[in-house]
């Protein structure tokens, strides 16, 4: 076990340290929407094709993560547009997300540098995290902060009950765009932490922990933010405890994420088993 305090006072694990706290805020903020809406193979697509846009970016201006913050837009458009009908979402995400991943494939034979800044986007880079990262991720997140908490109510109803939303006169389309839109930018805020392959762990685990706990809406997102927190940082702090075994961040925060969503489901049925324990009792009394 190494000193966690000895790496801390050096700027990259201060650095990564306050990029893993800005995700998991978004990611714990953005979780439930994705759970309520059934939007889990959405963040899948768009962590995928995250890859393919970081590769446009290093052809064009030589910048990932900027070619994947704007290819994440684009990306979002392209599933509110080929999917406008529930039936068509995952279909036309499962479409272009095939079409993205072989194209990614195909731009990055273009590049002659190092292909390290677009694989980073696969597998997470947090410790390689610079000032302007953190600064990027840190606009990034009020962002995301201020549109959620201006559309948070009625996206909140649409959410629960489309169907009715829509009757009340509650923009749904606009909504789901707008969400659309958020989600990617988090998604690809979170690629770079645990990369597109276990971006599902901050993307969607918290809130899917949360849930088990309550169903009251408030209490649902600070339990999400709270176990994206406490998995982002915990994961990347034991990573630097464990520095000497060269275990990736990004393993750690998964693991540390779906540690705590076992502990939840485990919690609930013990709840639950407690809840029908006087009811048991009462039939197995009248029976005798």
């Amino acid at each position: 076990m190494t000193n966690i305090t000895e790496y801390l006072g050096y700027p990259w694990a201060q650095h990564a340290l306050i990029a893993a706290t800005l995700i998991g805020l978004t990611c714990g903020l953005v979780a439930p929407f994705v759970v309520m809406r059934d939007m889990a193979f959405a963040v899948h697509g768009t962590a995928e094709l995250s890859f393919t846009t970081a590769v446009a970016g290093l052809l064009i201006v030589n910048d990932a993560v900027t070619g994947a913050l704007v290819g994440s837009v684009v990306v979002a458009i392209a599933f509110a547009l080929l999917g406008r009908r529930g039936t068509d979402s995952n279909t036309s995400i499962g479409v272009v997300m095939a079409f993205g991943l072989g194209l990614g494939i195909f731009l990055l034979s273009f590049y002659n540098g190092f292909a390290s800044a677009a694989t980073n986007i696969l597998f997470g880079s947090i410790v390689s995290a610079s000032t302007r990262d953190v600064v990027t991720l840190a606009v990034l997140a009020v962002v995301v902060l201020v549109v959620l908490g201006v559309i948070y109510r009625p996206l909140l109803f649409a959410s629960v009950d489309a169907a009715v939303a829509e009757a009340r006169g509650v923009p749904v389309r606009l909504l789901g765009l707008v969400f659309l839109l958020l989600l990617s930018v988090t998604v690809t805020e979170a690629a770079q932490v645990v990369g597109t392959l276990l971006v599902l762990s901050l993307a969607i685990t918290p809130a899917a922990s949360a849930r088990r706990w309550t169903a009251n809406p408030v209490a649902f997102a600070g339990l999400s933010v709270l176990f994206a927190l406490i998995a982002a940082d915990g994961g990347l702090l034991l990573s630097l405890a464990l520095s000497n075994t060269n275990i990736k961040a990004s393993v750690l925060i998964a693991f540390t994420s779906f540690a705590i969503y076992l502990v939840s489901v485990i919690a609930e049925r013990l709840r639950s088993e407690r809840r029908r324990a006087p009811a048991v009792a009462a039939a197995t009394a009248a029976t005798t």
